[in-house]
């Protein structure tokens, strides 16, 4: 194994006798060296909007829409369509994925975190 891509920021802990013991290197290089990825959160659904989809059953349009405080009319003006056409959609049990991905969009989510349940 090359060391090229490892900081040289290290430290080297002995034992009684002067031997390396223990090795204290930053946290990233470590992950690194052991090739564990790092969680990403950047499309997590917030535990606010799991609650909503689950303990009262809502649409993960809706969830969404209630989570980040936004109206029916205020997301349908984000999509071009109408707050009944809106309706309709957040009402859908599983919207097309052109629909997903066109509301995911207005939102400012990832697809993916509109596509749990679809």
């Amino acid at each position: 194994m090359t060391n090229a891509h490892i900081n040289t920021n290290y430290q080297i802990i002995n034992d009684k006798q002067g031997m390396p013991q223990f090795v204290v290197i930053p946290y990233e290089d470590f992950r690194q060296l052991t090739n564990q990825s790092v969680i990403n959160l950047k499309n997590a659904i917030p535990s606010e909007v799991v609650d909503l989809l689950f303990d009262k059953q809502y649409s993960p349009a809706r969830a969404w829409r209630e989570y980040l405080q936004l109206t029916q009319e205020e997301c349908a003006k984000k999509l071009g369509i109408t707050q009944p056409a809106y309706s309709q959609l957040e009402s859908s049990k599983k919207p097309r994925k052109a629909t997903r991905i066109k509301l995911a969009t207005a939102l400012g989510i990832h697809e993916g975190q509109l596509d749990l349940l679809a």
